[in-house]
């Protein structure tokens, strides 16, 4: 059976997903494709109209893009009397950013040096290709056989992970749970059975605007600006310090704050009336997002203190766009016992255990959808949202395999 996992299929049609420019919300054309790559697999397909002013009402609902429109779709293979497997990709990208940055063109795959390079080779259109041959590949061996699978497998090709997981969050709310998932985000081939959460916020830091050449009389706020950076920073090592968890420990920061725009002014000689900064903050596992969001705000509110301006005219803090709750399950959960002895057998090397600190949505299906989920995928999360973006093949062939065995183990043959 781990014959039938093609590399050279696997890059085809990674590349040709990669072809589709879906950022900025645009993932309608390759979702419809998703659609008719499953039917032409011969998998049974679920393709809806997501809902999205309904769904916007859900609690744990989040998008930063605006969309007119949002496609579900999901593909069933399996006779559905067994354990439902649940492998669930995201077609959105981040954009390419400045080209002139890029060695390759970033909206087409190119095989380079082992690796396959362009927008999506790791986040996530390389696990998407490698998902769809791990099913072909146990489908055909099982065919030949004259057997079948007992369980189910269904393959959630999702839109919105990037800016908050609204696609994830519309198959749950379908109905297309199951016993187990596999988010297929790059973790190095690493298990990871607990992922941070992440909150995006927004800092506004009041000024009195002014003529530049009396700025004295005005009040500038990018001049404040470090004081809130830093206060920023202490809260960052205090939560570090005090949110700690054994599959974290080897990551610096595993709950980073980071603060990713500023913007303030609207001449250049004239003191700014206002600035307005936007983030991420790393929320811990088990974590309150409620307390985690008076933390914050307290840290801002005292950072202020020290500034006689800011103490008559407080900073803003307010909450929008993606919002990604921490989510774990047990180490020893059968879900990643057998999912290491399939990835030990396909590759024969034992994958480490680990956490990861991004956000995704593992959170939506554990904590929302009541299906154990871990991690699971190819490639190293520093080399997404990043210029020649790139994954090794030898990792695309290694998670297929894997997957291969893990539907066998899980689902099951019928007997």
């Amino acid at each position: 059976m781990l014959a039938g996992i093609d590399v050279q299929g696997i890059t085809t049609l990674a590349a040709e997903l990669m072809a589709f420019e879906s950022w900025g919300g645009q993932e309608v054309p390759i979702q419809m494709h998703m659609a008719e790559l499953y039917r032409a697999r011969g998998l049974e397909v679920d393709a809806w109209e997501i809902d999205l002013a309904g769904l916007a009402q859900h609690p744990a609902f989040g998008a930063e893009l605006p969309r007119e429109r949002a496609l579900g779709v999901v593909g069933q293979w399996g006779s559905g009397s067994g354990p439902t497997l649940i492998l669930n990709g995201h077609v959105d990208v981040v954009p390419a950013g400045e080209q002139s940055r890029w060695t390759v063109p970033p909206f087409q795959g190119t095989i380079r040096g082992g690796r396959l390079w362009g927008r999506g080779a790791v986040d996530m259109k390389g696990s998407l290709a490698c998902a769809l041959s791990a099913v072909g590949a146990v489908r055909e061996a099982l065919s030949e056989a004259g057997l079948r699978l007992e369980g189910t497998v269904l393959l959630h090709s999702v839109v919105g992970e990037e800016d908050g997981g609204l696609g994830t969050l519309a198959a749950i709310e379908r109905g297309h749970v199951g016993d187990a998932a596999i988010v297929l985000e790059p973790t190095q081939g690493s298990i990871a059975p607990a992922q941070a959460g992440a909150l995006s916020f927004r800092i506004r830091i009041p000024g009195r605007a002014a003529h530049g050449a009396i700025r004295t009389e005005g009040e500038n706020p990018i001049e404040r600006l470090d004081l809130v950076l830093q206060a920023l920073r202490r809260l960052e090592t205090r939560r570090n310090d005090r949110l700690r968890h054994p599959l974290f420990v080897d990551i610096p920061v595993p709950y980073a704050i980071c603060v990713g725009r500023v913007d303030a002014g609207v001449w250049a000689s004239t003191v700014p009336e206002s600035l307005v900064l936007e983030g991420r903050y790393g929320l811990g596992i088990g974590e309150n997002v409620g307390e985690a969001r008076r933390e914050l705000e307290e840290a801002v509110a005292e950072a202020a203190l020290e500034d006689a301006w800011l103490r008559a005219n407080p900073p803003q803090v307010t909450w929008w766009g993606a919002r990604f709750e921490p989510a774990a399950i047990p180490e020893d959960h059968p879900l990643v016992t057998t999912l290491l002895g399939a990835a030990t057998d396909a590759t024969g090397r034992r994958p480490p255990v680990a956490g990861m600190p991004y956000g995704a949505d593992m959170h939506l299906l554990v904590n929302h959808g009541a299906t154990p989920t871990v991690l699971f995928g190819p490639g190293d999360i520093r080399d997404a949202h990043a210029p020649d973006e790139s994954v090794a093949l030898a990792e695309l062939e290694a998670v297929a395999r894997t997957l291969a065995l893990l539907i066998l183990r899980f689902c099951r043959i019928a007997v």
